[in-house]
């Protein structure tokens, strides 16, 4: 699994290697990610994919000076569509962002139409870019409990595996039920590790399906095994997404996981079988 894991792509990141913060821009220290490689691990195809969506990021080390050299600071939102070439390996994303540290900029709309050149040009589809006050970004606002939506970390489940193991799937769907429901699940308990440096990564994942009922247990013994496994963010995101699809049969299917942030930056998947935008709010973890 993950066999592309020492890709030629991935050689020349600045990920997992020493490197010096500049604090002069410089959009080159942006680098790109090919979405297909885990892509053709998973049998997809630009040209058929099985889902929409988009990656949603969230910047909170972002700060500039102005023309008379007085300090801004923002939040950033960033909006990059699951059909873009390229995903933004995030340290390098993150040294970028530092670069504008001690760059003077007239307007706060000179950096957000920057931000979102810069970040089309990586990503090679266009980026969008939002930039809010610190005391003000409707989108971060903390989520209230919904009710309808099922937490299944409570199951009391035995677990001796902490390898991907999709093959716990064949078994998701509760014999003997062929009706169809609507159901919305949530686990906090979603790990994985980078690609490249095998730091952690913690996440809650959102389901939403319609079709036969799910097997609790045996989705959260799944979303488990992914503790040990070594994936970007996106790819495992769309690696769920794959699995349920293939195993389950659902007639509707979204997945978004809202990652812890690190180094100043949360990423946040989406992708959906009908839905193209992920939902606003954040859950305390975020």
């Amino acid at each position: 699994m993950t066999n592309y894991q020492n890709a030629k792509e991935l050689s020349n990141l600045s990920l997992g290697r020493t490197t010096e913060y500049c604090s002069e821009y410089n959009p080159n220290l942006l680098q790109g990610v090919p979405r297909s490689l885990n892509r053709n691990d998973l049998s997809l195809t630009a040209a058929h994919l099985p889902f929409v969506g988009e990656d949603v990021w969230y910047g909170y080390e972002l700060s500039w000076l102005n023309a008379k050299g007085k300090p801004v600071v923002a939040v950033a939102e960033f909006r990059f569509l699951c059909t873009s070439p390229n995903i933004i390996e995030s340290k390098s994303f993150k040294l970028y962002l530092n670069s504008f540290n001690q760059s003077k900029f007239s307007t706060i709309e000179e950096v957000e139409q920057l931000l979102s050149k810069d970040l089309s040009l990586v990503a090679g589809a266009q980026a969008q870019v939002m930039l809010f006050h610190v005391e003000s970004c409707p989108a971060l606002a903390i989520k209230h409990s919904d009710k309808s939506i099922i937490c299944i970390d409570e199951a009391d489940v035995t677990i001796d595996g902490y390898q991907y193991q999709a093959d716990l799937l064949s078994q998701a769907q509760k014999a003997g039920s062929g009706k169809i429901i609507t159901q919305q699940l949530v686990s906090h308990l979603l790990k994985s590790n980078c690609l490249i440096t095998n730091q952690p990564d913690w996440a809650s994942v959102y389901i939403s399906y319609k079709g036969k009922v799910l097997n609790h247990d045996v989705l959260l013994k799944y979303l488990i095994s992914f503790r040990q496994h070594n994936e970007f963010h996106e790819q495992c995101v769309e690696r769920i997404f794959c699995d349920l699809k293939k195993h389950c049969q659902l007639e509707q299917l979204t997945v978004f996981a809202r990652y812890t942030r690190r180094g100043g930056l949360d990423i946040n998947p989406f992708r959906s079988m009908h839905l193209h935008s992920a939902p606003e709010a954040r859950t305390l973890r975020q």
